[in-house]
């Protein structure tokens, strides 16, 4: 199978190189990233064995599709899409949280529901809702920054005591969180989708916050089919989702969550096309166009020489 599963480029003034769980980030000038969305896929903070084809270009795609649509709430990083997998965009210095709203009570914040809890980050949570209910109002839960292993949970006033985010910045960073997240659910409700949760990120560049990273995709977001939620929550059944949920049920049905000890499950040629296919499908019922497939046969040399042109405009 032809997919990005690493790069090793190198090219003219760049200046460092960074390999995260799924994207490989080349720095330009100490001006500019290079961001290829490679086809890694990662659960539980774990990068799986096997690479999905058409993954990184379902998940750009769609990135650059949102952070276009919602430019007129903030600026973002964004210059160029000069590849299906590649965006290149502006340095900013980032904010080491990540701010994660949610609208509806599913996947971590139902776990912590489920197991007891009543409050997620500092956030308040009623008695009496049942798995994937729709909450009285959306909920910000930051969780923090982690370069390597899991993300935790933090509230707001452990980001303020800890002087993680300055109080005013995190008001601004609440105030846009909160707006894009009113853009997507419009932007979905066109779809006949539900925007269920999704993460945002943000970094400065000079005294300005940009919109960082990608926004609205299955990786950082849950989407459910409108049609039919309602008569499913009354029956108590499973909501029919868009996200990468169904991978993360995968691994726990085969006894892994990332967890100290646990073995990694066996990815066959079936289930890895099974994943990609599923992600194409995403990708047309969130953007509600048809997938279109590049040749992938030359991929990585396609995608080094779609940079090279681009690296050549920046100034």
């Amino acid at each position: 199978m032809n997919v990005i599963k690493e790069t090793h480029f190198e090219f003219p003034r760049q200046t460092a190189f960074y390999k995260g769980k799924v994207r490989d980030v080349y720095t330009i000038e100490d001006k500019f990233l290079a961001m290829v969305v490679t086809d890694r896929i990662s659960a539980f903070d774990v990068v799986l064995p096997r690479a999905i084809p058409y993954k990184g270009q379902v998940l750009n795609q769609i990135a650059a599709r949102f952070l276009k649509a919602t430019e007129d709430i903030l600026p973002n990083w964004v210059i160029d899409v000069p590849d299906p997998s590649v965006t290149i965009g502006r340095i900013a210095s980032p904010f080491k949280v990540e701010m994660v709203i949610r609208g509806y009570l599913s996947g971590h914040a139902w776990r912590e529901y489920a197991a007891g809890k009543r409050e997620v980050c500092g956030e308040k949570l009623p008695d009496g809702l049942k798995e994937n209910d729709k909450l009285p109002q959306p909920i910000i839960t930051p969780t923090t920054k982690a370069a390597v292993g899991h993300d935790e949970d933090i509230s707001k006033a452990q980001i303020l005591k800890q002087g993680i985010v300055s109080e005013a910045d995190y008001e601004q960073l609440e105030a846009y969180t909160k707006a894009l997240f009113q853009r997507g659910t419009e932007l979905a409700n066109k779809q006949g989708l539900i925007l269920v949760d999704t993460k945002y990120e943000f970094g400065k560049i000079g005294d300005t916050i940009y919109l960082i990273d990608e926004i609205h995709t299955p990786d950082s977001s849950r989407y459910f089919y409108a049609d039919g939620y309602a008569d499913l929550q009354e029956k108590g059944l499973p909501q029919r989702q868009l996200s990468k949920e169904f991978v993360r049920k995968w691994l726990m049905e085969n006894g892994f969550q990332g967890k100290e000890g646990q073995a990694m499950p066996g990815m066959s040629d079936e289930l890895v096309l099974s994943i990609s296919e599923r992600y194409i499908e995403l990708y047309e019922h969130i953007v509600g166009e048809k997938f279109v497939r590049p040749d992938i046969g030359n991929i990585i040399e396609r995608v080094e020489q779609n940079i090279l042109r681009a690296i050549e405009k920046l100034n």
